[in-house]
């Protein structure tokens, strides 16, 4: 594949593109992410007590409940940050750079995020066999929304900004070949989402589909420059996810409606992930005629 626009964006990782650098910037990106959930324990601390701020990291673990929800989404913070830190410290580049031309991230991320928005509403029509459950007041959900929505901004923006803002581009810094700097960041951003205490037999399968969603926002990165692409399919999807139709769970607090882990066999539910995974494929070839070269000027 010819990825033209990647080049204009890797191009400030050029500058120092030695390994090394990555290493200590992905050392500093987990320390300052590290640092950020400590500053939120310690606001815990001073409004609710240690036994309070105790409790509520407990509750933060379920995140099956809006705060706490909310409080696991905040933790992203320190994620977005940690690149950030590392790019103008370790590799002298702007910061900027990690994101892509301004405008057309700004355009790219409404067109994949509608895109993804549009096919996720219209897939949701499909009967799928397992019946979803009411999980908050729609009132109650409708108050939340807003903080909500900034929230998996932030959340879906700083694993953009980390896994194909900084390690991408600084892969294909040094590595010419997108089996080193596409696949190597989408398997580590895989296997971080194994959870086989939520998935149970599924969890290898949800690996496999966060997988493919990794390459997908990899390839959008690398054909149009910016992480703007990536970064709208990313949160459009998590938004439907998480506010819509969650599983029964951990980060299940923000959700309308939950499909009940407990009472489904796992096997009932591979069928609606391997649909997702088609859908998913489907949306990012939407998005890639979407931002075509014509669409992709700065």
């Amino acid at each position: 594949m010819q990825y033209a626009a990647h080049s204009d964006f890797v191009a400030p990782a050029r500058l120092r593109p030695a390994l090394w650098r990555l290493g200590l910037g992905l050392i500093l990106a987990s320390a300052v992410y590290g640092l950020g959930i400590a500053a939120i324990f310690g606001l815990l601390v001073a409004v609710s007590g240690l036994e309070g701020a105790t409790a509520w990291m407990g509750r933060m673990a379920a995140a099956d409940t809006p705060t706490a929800t909310l409080l696991v989404l905040a933790t992203f913070v320190g994620m977005a940050l940690g690149p950030m830190l590392a790019a103008k410290w370790l590799h002298r580049r702007p910061v900027g750079s990690l994101f892509g031309p301004r405008a057309r991230l700004l355009r790219h991320f409404v067109i994949a995020a509608a895109i993804c928005a549009v096919a996720n509403g219209v897939t949701a029509l499909i009967p799928s066999g397992i019946e979803p459950v009411p999980n908050l007041a729609p009132g109650l959900w409708a108050a939340f929304l807003p903080l909500a929505l900034v929230s998996i901004l932030i959340q879906t923006g700083a694993e953009e900004i980390l896994f194909r803002g900084y390690i991408q581009s600084q892969l294909a810094a040094r590595f010419a070949s997108p089996l080193v700097w596409m696949v190597l960041p989408s398997a580590l951003f895989a296997v971080l989402h194994y959870q086989p205490g939520v998935m149970g037999d599924n969890a290898w399968l949800v690996v496999a589909a966060v997988f493919i969603f990794a390459l997908c926002a990899a390839d959008l990165t690398a054909r149009t420059g910016t992480i703007g692409a990536a970064w709208g399919f990313h949160f459009a999807n998590n938004a439907v996810a998480i506010l819509f139709l969650g599983l029964d769970g951990p980060l299940s607090g923000l959700a309308l409606y939950t499909v009940p882990m407990d009472s489904v066999p796992a096997a009932d539910l591979r069928p609606m992930l391997l649909s997702g995974m088609a859908v998913m494929l489907g949306i990012w070839l939407a998005i890639r005629f979407a931002t075509r070269r014509r669409f992709s000027v700065s």
